[in-house]
């Protein structure tokens, strides 16, 4: 029993099995996708270096690069059976062409995958994703979707690195510009819309594309709210905080997936086998294919994980199928299956699942489907789709305060409209919109005259974005987005107070450019620019009635603003009929309903700040300071702005509300129904959410976290009663050992206009 051979056999043997298991595991998956004859007939015919050309992703460049390299002699690389898609390329003509040099002149002739970023829309650019997500209308955000799909692969694109799903409760981060904010329930529920708007019931449908969920995973936890940094959390909260959009977007049928640039648990999720296999597959049933971020295979070196073959090798070892931009798995995968780290059967799975993305699509029937040169024409930019570009607009607008009730304005009023933004085409579609045409853009003064033609209108700037040339120069990569005029400050505000002297109200156009926000575009200083400050406390001065039209692609720093005797409407960045929306909402002719999802923080001391934080063993019980308790010295707890936040020109109240059971038992759902009322004077939409608490459980609960919303329109002084539904999941939470349960015991219902609901029942889960 002692003997040698037994310790081996009794250490090694548990392990055997686990292998076979997982071998097991791998072939029935392979089975599984075997089911698809023409992809498994032509893995037969390949060589080795046939399917690692299938696995490398190029750009041949001319458009808005989303990295700082671009591929090199791609023609020449597509012939020789070396790239498995493009992107950067667009245009029914072009894509013929690269789709007729992969197939008539390679060996097996296979197409390629035309991918892109549409992250807000394609040529008719909607609100941005953080702008978009604050209507809270799902159907909205879908159709918004829908329509890029068919706008994309009218030209030419079948295949689009959306939707951006992070978690973000840090706005010093750019790209929360990008993503639905903080919350992971409403998080989920954007990314489900989005998915099902790109891809539909049929991707061989010429309309349909295949979306991408990015980025997997964590990468909206970057420390310091710097781009490209490192994560680090626990598993129970990347379970419960951070991947459930992710999981919601899987769960919805999205075909690829993106990795990240930052590490998980010390392993650069390119590379991280846990994140892409275990959890990824094996967890969560992921059949797609995985694409890395631009060079984010390569840029494992600079992590530390070795040089461009180990981490090639680490990366597809670890469940990563296609490598974008960076070549290694071109240039070094044959060497690693010589010698011997990397098997041919990994290579051949990548590949399989690149090829089973292009049957779905269609292509191996018809390779030349986003090819017709009659679809832009018919499919881009119509009229329906500024429509709904208008609607997700004016739908997505917050007001923050409506001092005096200046608003909505009289279409007969003089208006004075300043502000570096009032006449900016270059700065309405917003980050990360590299295929819309800033110059489509309707701008808010052309907007304003289009909706109130009689209004008397004087424009000046009044100010520039910022004066600094330096800050100015790291915006305008993309072109100009900040630009600084010839005239002094002085003579720039001389101008708006001169406009401003015979106006009944000055509207005041303020705020970031564009690329202030989106990639490699973090802040320590989320405020608004000096230059913009001075020109609005000068403004308020004037004692005339004052509107900011406050434009951002994250929350921001505006403690000063809020104080002072304006009103507030955030209108972010509206995409190409951003005129026309902020005209409609500025006079009325649409009530704002939009609600913040995402928290804006007093200062940037307080960040991370968001709304379903946990309470301390020493909770403050109010904000009068009281030592030994969970405080700051020289602010507040509470943010500026709550999560769920937004105004409208009307008021609604809450009354009623009611649990159709006080107990249930587990997998029951509850109903909730709350009475509502629009007392003010104009019809309106309420977006009507509740927030759960678990009164006592094995992990510390949040105070509130987020499980149902409605948008109710009402018009002035009716009332309706709301339903809401709480499912059996709802009341679940991932344990210490990841064990997705409801545990027995007292929940709290909230329910109202923001995170801050006052209305509050109970019920007891058996």
């Amino acid at each position: 029993k002692n003997t040698i051979a037994t310790r081996i056999m009794k250490n090694t043997l548990p392990k055997f099995l686990l292998f076979l298991a997982i071998a097991s595991f791998g072939t029935a998956v392979a089975q599984k996708q075997q089911a698809i004859p023409e992809v498994e007939a032509l893995l037969k015919k390949m060589t080795l270096e046939e399917k690692i050309g299938q696995l490398n992703l190029l750009t041949p460049g001319g458009g808005v690069a989303t990295g700082s390299v671009v591929s090199k002699n791609v023609e020449e690389k597509i012939k020789a059976g070396n790239v498995g898609g493009l992107f950067g390329v667009s245009g029914p003509d072009k894509i013929r062409q690269a789709q007729e040099i992969a197939v008539k002149k390679t060996r097996l002739g296979i197409p390629l995958l035309i991918g892109s970023d549409i992250i807000h829309g394609y040529k008719t650019t909607f609100p941005t994703p953080l702008g978009l997500s604050s209507s809270w209308d799902m159907n909205l955000i879908e159709q918004t979707a829908q329509i890029a799909a068919k706008e994309a692969t009218a030209d030419g694109i079948n295949w689009n690195f959306s939707p951006m799903v992070d978690i973000a409760r840090d706005p010093r981060w750019g790209r929360i510009a990008e993503g639905a904010g903080e919350d992971p329930y409403l998080g989920s529920q954007v990314a489900k819309a989005m998915v099902r708007g790109y891809q539909q019931k049929d991707l061989t449908n010429e309309a349909t594309m295949i979306a991408t969920v990015k980025h997997f995973a964590l990468y909206g936890a970057s420390e310091g709210g710097r781009d490209y940094n490192t994560t680090d959390m626990s598993r129970v909260r990347m379970f419960n905080e951070y991947l459930p959009p992710y999981k919601a977007a899987i769960d919805a049928g999205a075909e690829s997936v993106m990795s990240s640039f930052n590490d998980v648990d010390g392993v650069p999720a390119s590379g991280n086998k846990w994140l892409l296999t275990d959890l990824l597959r094996d967890k969560w049933g992921f059949e797609g294919f995985v694409v890395s971020d631009y060079t984010s295979v390569n840029e494992m070196i600079a992590h530390g994980m070795g040089d461009l073959q180990a981490v090639s090798a680490l990366s597809i070892n670890a469940g990563l199928d296609m490598d974008m931009v960076g070549e290694g798995f071109l240039t070094t995968l044959k060497k690693s299956v010589d010698e011997g780290k990397v098997s041919e059967e990994t290579i051949t799975q990548a590949c399989r699942r690149i090829l089973v993305a292009k049957y779905k699509l269609g292509l191996f029937k018809d390779p030349y489907k986003y090819s017709d040169s009659k679809r832009p024409k018919r499919d881009i930019l119509t009229d329906a789709n500024k429509k709904l570009a208008r609607e997700a607009a004016r739908k997505s607008f917050v007001l923050f305060k409506n001092e005096n009730n200046t608003l909505p304005l009289s279409k007969t009023a003089k208006i004075a409209l300043v502000g570096p933004l009032a006449d900016s085409k270059n700065n309405m579609l917003g980050t990360w919109a590299p295929t819309g045409d800033p110059q489509l853009s309707v701008s808010i003064l052309e907007g304003l005259k289009n909706v109130a033609p009689n209004t008397q209108i004087t424009y000046a700037k009044g100010a520039n974005i910022s004066n600094d040339t330096s800050f100015a120069k790291k915006v305008n990569v993309f072109g100009p987005r900040l630009e600084i005029s010839e005239e002094s400050p002085e003579a720039l505000l001389a101008e708006a107070l001169k406009a401003a002297e015979n106006a009944d109200v000055i509207v005041a156009v303020v705020g970031e450019a564009s690329e202030m926000s989106g990639e490699a575009a973090s802040r320590t200083d989320i405020s608004i620019p000096e230059s913009q400050k001075v020109l609005i406390r000068e403004l308020a001065k004037t004692g005339k009635p004052v509107v900011l039209a406050l434009m951002s692609g994250r929350p921001l720093v505006i403690t000063e603003e809020l104080d002072l005797p304006v009103s507030i409407l955030q209108i972010w960045h509206p995409g190409i009929e951003a005129g026309n929306a902020v005209a409609d909402v500025l006079f009325g002719d649409y009530n704002p309903s939009g609600k913040l999802t995402a928290t804006w923080p007093r200062n940037v001391g307080q960040i991370p700040i968001y709304h379903s934080e946990k309470n301390t063993g020493r909770p403050a019980p109010s904000e009068a300071f009281e030592k030994f308790k969970s405080q700051y010295l020289d602010a507040p707890n509470a943010p500026l702005l709550a999560f769920g936040f937004g105004l409208s020109y009307t008021t609604f109240d809450y009354n009623n509300l009611q649990v159709n059971k006080k107990e249930i038992a587990q997998g029951e759902a509850i109903e909730v129904r709350v009475d509502v009322t629009n007392t003010g004077a104009y019809d309106g939409t309420e977006i009507v959410q509740l927030y759960l608490h678990d009164v006592v459980r094995s992990l510390t609960p949040p105070i509130r976290t987020l499980k149902g919303f409605e948008n109710v329109f009402l018009k002035k002084g009716e009332t309706k009663t709301v339903v809401l539904t709480l499912e059996a999941d709802d009341l679940k939470f991932y344990n210490g050992s990841l064990d997705f349960v409801a545990e027995a015991g007292e929940f709290e219902i909230f329910v109202g206009g923001d995170s801050n609901a006052s209305l509050k029942e109970t019920f007891t889960l058996n």
